[in-house]
């Protein structure tokens, strides 16, 4: 592979990139600089759906990025995958999350899928005629997935799905979902009866109800879903087999922890080139905040946190793309990237003072959005139980 400059903070940075995947990237941050950051404040603060800017990332294939190309998709690696996700982000967190959640379908069905499904659906989930999310978070069931009580039992040829599910993206305006549902819900321990389907609206039994009013991640939809009877086909059960949808799922969700660490940069980066160009800017006491040592502290705080942060989620998506096992690695790369975008969003409006807290002035969408990328993805209390656990089986005392 060549070695390509890729922008970053204003400067350059190394990384091994073939034409191709400089291509798309560079693609994507044009778009993000021409057709995103100009309107994305003012559809944010309207809380209104883009879809001429979503009609533009299908027109670009960014809902195949992670299908394989013999289904009609990019079939991106994961790092080029992240980088994508940074630069959407950097623009608006909002239009990032209409592919999040859908990407996070179409890596388990790739991954789990019968050829049969295989064949049936990603074609059309890489054109982004099929498009959604991930049905997984109930009202007393978000981070303790095994909790949840949304039946899908079977009835000839179609499951029968009755409960409720809540915080789905694209639930209004997707049409196809991943479904997480307990087929056996005796199984003890619970997740060895629990099942993943591909669902698709139209038949009766399935209501989407109202809109989640949330402080950012505004304009792509938050809804809760109910079902009553709702009849999925049993040829959608994912890989065909009951009692394999929990793993299936936390696998998926390995990956959405390195996209969600990478909307996490792309929060950090906005909020800090922001930060850096008003610190040039706005002068006091006759000259540039940016030379004061108050202000060029924080600014290389904020610079580090971000480098460091783009080097935990690199390294993360290498290991992946080795296939390798990174829940280590991917939960120390959400839990540092999403921390670094909540408190360099803070410290970006610190540096702007009153301007940072106007909505004339980007760094109070990136202050509001920043929270939702912590809590995200599986919380960051739970990314660090999850490094903890795996750290001790990775340090094991034998007692030697």
């Amino acid at each position: 592979m060549a070695q390509a400059q890729v922008p970053v903070q204003g400067r350059t940075k190394l990384h091994k990139l073939n034409a191709e995947q400089e291509l798309i990237i560079s693609t994507v941050r044009k778009f993000v600089d021409k057709e995103v950051m100009p309107v994305a404040s003012e559809l944010e603060h309207r809380n209104e759906y883009p879809h001429a800017l979503v009609g533009q990332m299908k027109e670009m294939g960014l809902f195949g990025l992670n299908i394989p190309e013999e289904h009609g998709g990019v079939g991106v690696d994961t790092t080029t995958f992240a980088m994508i996700f940074e630069e959407l982000s950097r623009g608006w967190l909002g239009l990032a999350g209409v592919l999040g959640t859908h990407s996070v379908m179409c890596d388990v069905l790739d991954r789990f899928g019968t050829e049969d499904q295989k064949k049936r659906f990603l074609p059309t989930l890489a054109t982004g005629e099929k498009r959604g999310g991930i049905c997984l978070t109930e009202s007393n069931a978000g981070t303790d997935l095994q909790n949840i009580s949304t039946t899908a039992l079977r009835d000839g040829d179609v499951y029968r799905v009755n409960g409720s599910k809540m915080w789905i993206t694209n639930a209004r305006h997707g049409n196809t979902f991943l479904l997480l549902a307990k087929t056996d819900p005796a199984a003890k321990p619970a997740h060895r009866g629990m099942s993943a389907f591909i669902i698709e609206k139209g038949a009766p039994g399935m209501t989407v109800s109202r809109d989640i009013d949330k402080l950012g991640y505004k304009s792509v939809e938050t809804c809760e879903l109910h079902f009553d009877n709702f009849p999925v086909p049993a040829e959608n059960l994912i890989g065909g087999s009951e009692g394999e949808g929990f793993k299936q799922v936390m696998t998926g969700l390995e990956a959405e922890r390195l996209n969600v660490a990478a909307r996490g940069l792309g929060i950090a980066r906005a909020a800090f080139e922001e930060a850096i160009r008003y610190a040039q800017r706005r002068k006091t006491f006759g000259k540039p905040i940016a030379e004061y040592q108050t202000i060029q502290n924080k600014l290389a705080d904020m610079a580090t946190k971000i480098e460091a942060s783009r080097l935990l989620i690199y390294s993360a998506c290498e290991k992946r793309d080795r296939g390798e096992r990174c829940d280590l690695e991917a939960g120390m790369a959400k839990l540092f990237a999403t921390e670094t975008a909540a408190e360099v969003s803070f410290e970006a409006m610190r540096i702007l003072g009153g301007n940072g807290y106007s909505k004339d002035f980007p760094v109070e969408r990136y202050y509001r959005d920043a929270p939702l990328v912590v809590i995200g993805g599986g919380t960051n209390e739970l990314q660090r139980l999850i490094i903890a656990r795996n750290l001790l089986k990775k340090y094991k005392d034998n007692g030697s």
